[in-house]
């Protein structure tokens, strides 16, 4: 007997699970439909991975998910959708996910600048 065909989506979170695992990456987030998240938190709730999860839509949730201490300090950040935090939330959550620093700052300056463009000096 054949087994089920894994989706693309479960392929990718299953990845990102082994990234996580070998010490690549201390927090993931995974941008998926909602109709895996049973799946996916059973994946994360037998391997014993902390996760917190953020609906985006009736049909997508972010998964973010790692270390204990990650969880807790997105816990403090994800009281809103990630398209309206601040710079200084963005940047945090650019840094902890591990996005290349040096990008990170120029995300931080250009959004600051947007935020701020309408102060005169």
């Amino acid at each position: 007997m054949q087994k089920p065909a894994v989706s693309g989506e479960m392929r990718v979170l299953m990845n990102h699970i082994y990234e996580y695992t070998k010490g690549v990456r201390s927090m993931i987030l995974c941008t998926m439909n909602k109709k895996y998240e049973k799946q996916a938190v059973a994946r994360l709730e037998s391997r014993h991975i902390s996760y917190v999860i953020q609906h985006v839509d009736e049909r997508r949730i972010n998964l973010f998910f790692g270390k204990k201490e990650c969880m807790d300090a997105i816990n403090f950040i994800l009281k809103k959708s990630l398209a309206v935090l601040t710079p200084e939330e963005d940047f945090i959550l650019g840094t902890l996910l591990g996005y290349d620093i040096c990008e990170q700052c120029k995300r931080y300056c250009q959004r600051k600048q947007k935020s701020c463009f309408h102060i005169q000096y």
